[in-house]
């Protein structure tokens, strides 16, 4: 249930915390202030389940809030067994298969103010160590493959790679995605930037996490709000 009222979202959020052990809540507290909308992860087309739920469990691990999934000739579903209930605690943007979807996905970010990267290993790439963390970034990466699209290339801002010193020109879908968020991530916690959540963000977080952490919840916030005579 979302709560736009502050005052409101307040008292349940911590009526919430009745329901829960003290180790529970302040392990919540402790993710929400580690978690970052900064950094962001685009796929396009991926097709391997295994591949998405890797995916998405790598950027909940490593605190990243959204993912957003460009779908097309392939259809997005969450392998269970791999994603370990990662996809529970994440935002997850769809963009569903049209003639402007890719667009869509990357024009928007960019009127956010990200810098939308696409990883790419040409040697007009940028290496991970020299690319810029002043603004927000976003990257994207295409399917197992073939790769980005020429659409995608052409709408990103730029290009990234990972240094490579092997034969072999790529690595997997999921590892690159786990090596490129690990990098940015410890280099952001590094920095002096403000990376993290606003305040708001967290409140309206922390709330609905704690929702996804009883039973029966909604139950529970209607009871409450109708003893205590309180608004949405």
């Amino acid at each position: 249930m979302k709560i736009n009222n502050k005052e409101t979202r307040r008292k349940v959020s911590e009526y919430l915390t009745t329901f829960l052990t003290d180790e529970r809540n302040q392990r919540i507290i402790e993710v929400l202030n580690n978690r970052t909308r900064y950094l962001t992860v685009v796929i396009e087309d991926l097709f391997q389940t295994q591949n998405i739920s890797a995916v998405m469990r790598t950027c909940e691990c490593l605190g990243l809030q959204d993912i957003h999934v460009i779908e097309g000739e392939n259809d997005f579903f969450i392998h269970t067994a791999i994603s370990m209930g990662s996809d529970k605690w994440i935002d997850k943007h769809f963009y569903p298969a049209s003639d402007h979807n890719i667009a869509d996905c990357i024009l928007g970010l960019q009127e956010k103010g990200y810098r939308v990267a696409a990883t790419l290993p040409g040697d007009d790439s940028c290496f991970l160590e020299d690319f810029p963390i002043d603004k927000p970034i976003a990257l994207l990466f295409g399917t197992e493959l073939k790769g980005l699209t020429d659409e995608a290339i052409q709408l990103a801002d730029c290009s990234v790679k990972i240094p490579m010193y092997g034969f072999t020109t790529s690595f997997n879908i999921s590892n690159s995605v786990a090596i490129m968020t690990n990098f940015f991530i410890e280099k952001l916690r590094k920095s002096d930037l403000n990376w993290k959540l606003s305040e708001e963000e967290k409140e309206n977080l922390y709330l609905e996490w704690l929702q996804k952490s009883i039973k029966m919840p909604e139950l529970i916030i209607s009871k409450f709000l109708s003893e205590n005579n309180l608004e949405i």
